[in-house]
């Protein structure tokens, strides 16, 4: 919307050329998101606990977990508030990818939202049942996907695009064709890192920090690969319109950092199933779009194990009758070995710190 206006009024006033900039609005739309989450914050918070939206807490969990009972949920409204508004301010209105990445973050949060209002407000203990909240995000992830693979020029004979392949980091020319697995891949993308951030979110700003480093690193590779030069000279796939990304993660950055401000520890509210499954669909459509799913899954590392443990713990219960863990998702394990949960948050914001890291080397080493 800026962009557009500064297109108009960059003839009369010359600063308005800075709007040109993708680097410049990206560091806007952070900052933008940023302020709207502090400024409106404090009034949500308010208005959820009228509303009584407070958390449910299971009897079962660690004890300490008592005393969120009532801590406002459905926090992450805010947070799909804040990146629409900054996106649709700061982005090119004209760019495909934005607007589907902005269709899946809320499409994906409507699923959250009806979920954590039939649990809290109506009080339905079930919420929107395992099979319907699987439908949903399997008919939005099929859909994007769909979508990607239809509007992406296609591969003659064993010779793959860019917007179709598989790339294996640390190499510059492998790149596996995938054909209509393209389709499958991403929806299980999607759907999958979807429900992995849902599981992550279980301790106050768990989720959330790792969500600001990873959208932080995509942000990085949309640019690098919506820009020729940039990607020819890093060896990684040049998608044409990827760039505006980078508008679109410093938006859901600056977001996350200021839910954060209010989500830390101890918690004045919670993002719910509204936040967390927006953003994990969100994240990987941006992976995805930028050819870096791999990258995703080491970035995105601690989501991955905490959805790797409640599977190890699913399956081991029921082949042999016995947990490896003492609870799951995995950061109720160390709950319960007695780590105090500030320490648990921090010692895996480290380790998302690390995996960041890692992803960013591999744009030098190939």
């Amino acid at each position: 919307m800026l962009l557009e206006l500064a297109d108009l009024l960059k003839g009369w006033i010359s600063g308005f050329h800075l709007f040109q900039y993708l680097t410049f609005r990206a560091i806007m739309s952070t900052l933008t998101a940023l302020a709207v989450l502090l400024l409106a914050g404090p009034a949500v918070i308010r208005k959820l606990t009228q509303v009584k939206v407070g958390q449910v807490v299971r009897s079962d969990g660690p004890q300490t977990h008592l005393s969120k009972a009532g801590t406002p949920t459905m926090g992450g409204v805010m947070i799909l508030i804040a990146v629409a508004v900054s996106t649709l301010l700061w982005t090119d209105l004209g760019n495909r990818y934005v607007w589907l990445v902005l269709a899946v973050l809320l499409c994906f949060g409507a699923v959250g939202f009806y979920d954590d209002y039939k649990k809290l407000v109506r009080k339905d203990s079930r919420g929107l049942a395992p099979r319907w909240k699987y439908f949903w995000q399997s008919v939005f992830g099929l859909a994007a996907a769909l979508f990607l693979y239809g509007m992406a020029p296609h591969a003659v004979g064993t010779v793959p695009t860019a917007e179709t392949a598989l790339y294996v980091p640390l190499f510059k020319q492998v790149a596996i064709p995938l054909g209509m697995l393209f389709v499958v891949v991403t929806y299980l993308m999607i759907v999958g890192f979807s429900n992995a951030v849902n599981l992550t979110d279980g301790l106050d700003g768990l989720a959330i920090m790792p969500t600001v480093l990873v959208s932080g690193a995509l942000g990085v590779f949309a640019y690098l690969a919506g820009h020729r030069v940039f990607s020819e000279y890093l060896g990684i796939p040049s998608i044409p319109g990827a760039g505006e990304l980078a508008v679109f993660c410093g938006a859901l950055s600056g977001a996350g950092l200021g839910f954060l401000w209010f989500n830390t520890y101890p918690a004045q509210v919670f993002m719910g199933d509204v936040g967390a499954l927006a953003i994990g669909a969100a994240l990987a459509a941006i992976a995805v779009i930028v050819r870096q799913e791999i990258v995703l899954l080491v970035m995105g590392g601690v989501f991955v194990m905490e959805t790797a443990s409640v599977m190890i713990q699913v399956a081991s219960f029921k082949l042999t009758g016995r947990r490896v863990f003492r609870m799951a998702p995995i950061h109720h394990h160390f709950e319960l070995k007695g780590w105090p949960e500030p320490r648990v948050i921090v010692r895996f914001w480290i380790i998302s710190v690390v995996l960041a890291l890692i992803g960013l080397a591999t744009l030098k080493v190939r």
